[in-house]
């Protein structure tokens, strides 16, 4: 039980909740020298700062040795393709 003090003492409850689960999905990529081609990107509802992002970590320096550092992504939502340019070829 805890008290919180706002303009009223007001008594609150700590209650647990189950957070929802990661959207798991399926791309397919393409890669060419410096760019990882993306597409059949599903249509999530979040905005598209956030896709990119999604994709830039995805492909940053993976466990598996793939990917690198990002120069660029762009992401067109209509489409549902992305394009990730790297630094370097790899």
């Amino acid at each position: 039980k805890h008290s919180v003090k706002l303009e009223e003492t007001v008594d609150v409850k700590v209650m647990p909740f189950i957070l929802d689960m990661g959207i798991k999905f399926e791309l397919n990529v393409t890669i060419s020298g410096k760019k990882i081609h993306v597409s059949d990107i599903p249509e999530l509802p979040i905005p598209e700062d956030w896709m990119r992002d999604k994709l830039e970590l995805n492909f940053y320096k993976t466990e598996q040795g793939r990917g690198g550092e990002i120069q660029k992504v762009t992401y067109d939502k209509q489409s549902r393709r992305a394009v990730i340019t790297l630094l370097r070829p790899g």
